[in-house]
Order: structure tokens, then sequence, then C-alpha cells
């Protein structure tokens, strides 16, 4: 141990300099109270005795280094030794469980070196210092997402990894990429490299190369986020079209084609043989567990329309009920991923229209209409399966006024049901859909009403105070245009690190 004093994780010698955001689950500021200096030089982070690992995990070791650059970010490096009081050197983290290198999953435990960042002061004198405080921290729920749509706007990758960071910053722990949908198709296949190079915005600059995707992987890995994948089908596949002939149903006008497509062609065997191709590659190339299938919004016009698929509909029985025949398209793509051996989220509709799923299925909520989102969340649990919500949490409709409340006011287990159900409701996702998002306004639209979403992911349920939320997600707002990001205010006032970049 270096001289000077050492600060144990979980019992940080903090008193809030300013509040932390999200919450943490408790906070104790002991008698007598007490200050310790933090010297730019001289500071580090440290495995403390006993701890489960060690120098060798790179996932602890570069965020160490993250750590310390943002805190210090302003230090001198002719610093003098420290004026007055005593001096902190080092920040011991204690590990329980072995092994940090993998990728993070729905059971990860998480540490607190961003609860620890944002509680270190600067007085006058450019002195760095932390006050005497205890604090428990642990997350609310498993699962806190963000959604990012890249297909309605292409983003560039920097601006997914800027993302990455400041979801760190919130203690979000899923990025859900929503990769591909109606307008492009920005993700280059190996298998079917045409998909990209006909349905892209652009085949040269809009689209993520392999390279790009493991980029993205890597980096938020060692953030202790996990990445997935959504690949939404039967329907939002119109870019998929002019990669894959055959794919999508041919729409009729009369009796005649009339040159439009609708979604993908559920009656023909080659559609299957397709799709498994492509999801063995997605399945490889995504690591973590969970796939996101999709499932949403299929319209059933062009289907009705096409003569083939009216036909199947009488030889299989489904009369004019073409939910079933949805539903039959689906249950053989589930039937695909569980034999590649991974799980599978979905959203609410094929819950809705009554899919056999795995006893194991996340069912995604985002409807409020026909009937309210609790009322689905109720459903969903009572059946058996776990839930995620979403519905609220659409952060690309905006409004005037602190819209952020609205958000923050959510209470996920907010209905009737069995304690048991309410364990089923592993967490929610805040999701940023791209009509009218991208790289230009991506940042100040998400940050920072997306941390209202974060906080409620994270704290405690009782924590609802909207006045002390307020002032904490100010300040918070303040730290992140510290650290470079373009977060909008929330109303009115000013921040001493107004101007990052300018």
């Amino acid at each position: 141990m270096a001289a000077g004093r050492a600060l144990p994780l979980l019992l940080l010698l903090l008193e809030p300099v300013a509040a932390v955001w999200p919450q943490p689950q408790a906070e104790r500021t002991p008698a007598g109270g007490g200050r310790c200096l933090l010297p730019p030089r001289r500071f580090r982070f440290a495995y403390a005795a006993g701890s489960a690992v060690g120098p060798g995990c790179a996932v602890l070791e570069a965020a160490f280094q993250r750590y310390w650059a943002l805190l210090f970010a302003a230090a001198r490096p002719t610093e003098k030794e420290l004026p007055w009081g005593i001096p902190c050197t080092q920040l011991l983290v204690f590990v329980a469980t072995p092994g940090c290198n993998g990728f993070p999953s729905l059971d990860s435990k998480e540490s607190c070196l961003e609860t620890f960042s944002q509680l270190v002061g600067r007085d006058e004198n450019g002195t760095y210092y932390i006050n005497k405080t205890e604090i428990v921290d642990f997350p609310r729920f498993r699962h806190r997402g963000l959604l990012l749509d890249t297909s309605r706007h292409y983003l560039p990758l920097r601006a997914i990894l800027e993302t990455l960071d400041v979801m760190a910053y919130n203690k979000f722990n899923v990025f859900h990429w929503h990769i591909v949908d109606d307008p492009s198709f920005p993700y280059e296949s190996m298998t079917f490299p045409e998909l990209s190079k006909q349905g892209a915005f652009n085949a040269m600059t809009h689209v993520y190369t392999a390279s790009d995707v493991q980029t993205v992987i890597e980096y938020a890995r060692m953030r202790g986020i996990r990445v997935i994948a959504e690949f939404d089908t039967p329907g939002h596949t119109l870019s998929w079209g002019p990669g894959a002939p055959g794919l999508l149903t041919p729409c009729y006008l009369d009796k005649d084609p009339s040159g439009t497509y609708g979604p993908i062609n559920p009656i023909l065997n080659s559609t299957y043989q397709f799709v498994t191709s492509l999801f063995k590659e997605v399945s490889t190339v995504f690591p973590d567990f969970f796939l996101h299938l999709g499932g949403d919004e299929v319209d059933f016009t062009c289907w009705k329309s096409n003569p083939k698929i009216r036909a199947f509909m009488r030889k299989m029985g489904f009369g004019e009920d073409y939910k079933k025949l949805e539903s039959f398209y689906i249950q053989r793509l589930l039937d695909i991923i569980s034999s590649l051996g991974k799980g599978y989220i979905v959203w609410q509709e094929v819950f809705d229209n009554g899919v056999k799923v795995r006893p194991d299925t996340i069912i995604h909520v985002w409807k409020e209409n026909p009937k309210p989102y609790m009322e689905e969340m109720a459903n969903v649990t009572k059946a058996g399966y776990r839930a995620l919500l979403s519905a609220p949490w659409y952060l690309n409709r905006i409004s005037y006024g602190q819209d952020w409340m609205a958000a923050y006011q959510v209470e996920p287990l907010k209905f009737g049901g069995s304690p048991e159900q309410k364990d089923r409701v592993i967490g929610g996702e805040a999701c940023m859909w791209g009509e009218y998002v991208d790289v230009t306004n991506l940042a100040p639209r998400l940050w920072p009403r997306a941390g209202a979403v974060a906080e409620r992911l994270w704290s405690n349920a009782t924590v609802r105070d909207l006045q002390d939320a307020y002032v904490r997600l100010a300040d918070f707002r303040c730290k992140l245009l510290g650290r470079g990001v373009q977060a909008q205010p929330l109303y009115v006032g000013y921040c001493e690190n107004e101007f990052p970049g300018f």
C-alpha cells in the first residue's frame, strides 16, 4: 500500500460534494465527518487484499485508467504537494468473484467507480478532495438498456462509442442495437454481402463493417455493457429485399403483381434457409446470449393480396386470421434461434398473438394502446414470462418543458400481481428511434433525459422526489458537459464547464 490513506470501495470516504446520479441505494455521513485530499500525481486505484481478481483483469485496469483521467482532467502536470490535510493515495477495489475478462451477462455484478468519480470535488485552489460518507450501491433491476436505431439514420461509429461512454456514466448496462429496419440495412453481412451493398443508404460510407461491430462490442465490454442486436422480422424488412431476391412477399393489385413488396414471405422453404444462415452468422458475431428478434407491427395487407399466400392459408386451415400466419413464421424462427443456442427477446405482439415461445423468453412491452402498458406487464408476468418495459420511455418523442419528469415518475412494478410476477420484471429500456434523430442531435436529445430512466432502473423505488431529482440531475448534466458531452439543459441556469469544444 502506498503512503497515505486508502479508500475501500465498499466504504467510500465520501460526503456528497454534489449528489450522485443515479442515486445509490444507501448513503450516510458518519459522525465527525472528515475529508481526504487526492494528490493526482500519487493517487491510484488498487486491488484490496483478498480480492478475487487482480492486475490481470483487463476490464478493471482499463476502467482505472479511464476514471483516473476523468477525475484529474484539469490537474496541472507541475502540481505541487498538497498544502493541507491528509492525502488519500489509493482507492481499494474488492471483487468477490473470480473472472472479469469475459462478456457481461444478465447476472453480472457491477462496480462503483462511477459513483466514486462523481463525488470528487475541487476547491478554489485546484485541490482535489473527497469527504467522508458511507455508500452502498447496487442496481434495482438487472437490465437497464438504451436502444439506438441505426437504420432510419446511420449513426457514425464514433457516435455509438461516445454514447456507450455516457451510458456507463449513467450506469446503463445494455446497448440494444436496432441495427437494421425498412429504410436501410447498414449491417455488413459476411454471409450475404449483397444485403448492405443493395440495402444501405451508401454501401461505402453508411455501413457497419465486421471490424466496426467488433469495435462496438469490445468497447461496450470494457464498460460492462452488453450489446444485444435486433434483426426485426417478418415486418420492418423492406431494406432486405434488394439484396435477397425472393425473400419478401410480392404484393398484388387485383390479379397482377403491383411491383411492390411486403413482409418476409413465410410460405417458402427458401425463406427459412436464408433466415437460418443469416442468424447463424449473427449469433456468432454477437456474443450475448440474447438476440432481439422483433416481431412487431406486421402489416398483413400485402399477404392478403397475394394469391399464393391465400392458398397457403386455406391449406393450413388458418381461415382469414393472418395472425396465425405471422405466428407460423415466428414459431419457426424461434425454433431456429433455439437450435443455435441463443435466447431471445421479442416485442409484445409475439406474446399477444399467442405464439408458442420458450419459458425463458423475454417479452418487451412497448405499446400504450389499445390497453395500458401496465395491464400488458401484468398479463406477461402472469403467464410466467420475464418482461422488459419501454412503453413510457420513447425519448425520441419530445415536448416543450421538462419532459424528463414524466419518464422519471414511471414505476415499472405498478401493476396488480403477485410478488413472483414482480420478480419477473427484469428492467427496461429507453428508446431513441431515428426518424428525426441523427448524429447532429443524438447526444442533446438523449442526455440528460435518458438519465431519468437510468435512475428509475438503478435506484430504490422510494427515490421519487422530483425537486431533489432536478437538483441532482442538473448537477449531473454539468458533469457531463465537463466530460465533453453535449447534454441539453433542463431549465434556466448555467454550468462552470458550459461550452466544451467551443
